[in-house]
């Protein structure tokens, strides 16, 4: 594992681990990076200073390798949950939690995607939303 420091075009700084050095370069050549604040998908590589490990031996990475397994199968299991029990709406997701706030007797449970920009303006409006990182089920 390895982890980078990243920098999106709007200069936020977030950090990010990889499975190796290669992971890094693959994923943003299929867009599939993402900055935790806004959504962008520019990422570059930040300046970062070397780890060095003081390990003392493989059971603190077997426990840190669990740890990360744990937490993994836990935000698989909270995807699942909502694909299971929420309505998909897409990148129709402002439209229609707006549809859901504003009327009082509809209370259908959605999730989808929306920009940083439509993020905030339902903010604005007084609608919390909540982000969850979404986990691939595939890697």
């Amino acid at each position: 594992m390895i982890k980078y420091n990243l920098k999106c075009q709007n200069d936020h700084e977030f950090e990010s681990w990889f499975s190796n050095s290669l992971e890094f370069e693959k994923l943003k050549k299929k867009n599939l990076l993402e900055c935790i604040y806004c959504a962008s998908k520019k990422i570059e590589k930040s300046i970062m200073a070397p780890m060095v490990s003081s390990f003392k031996n493989n059971d603190e990475i077997d426990f840190l390798n669990d740890n990360f397994k744990k937490e993994k199968n836990q935000l698989l299991q909270l995807r699942k949950y909502i694909e299971k029990n929420f309505d998909f709406v897409g990148k129709d997701f402002s439209k229609k939690v707006r549809e859901v706030y504003y009327d009082k007797k509809n209370k259908k449970a959605i999730y989808g995607t929306a920009t940083f920009k439509e993020r905030e303006e339902l903010a604005e409006e007084g609608i919390d939303l909540l982000l969850i990182p979404w986990v691939n089920k595939d890697n």
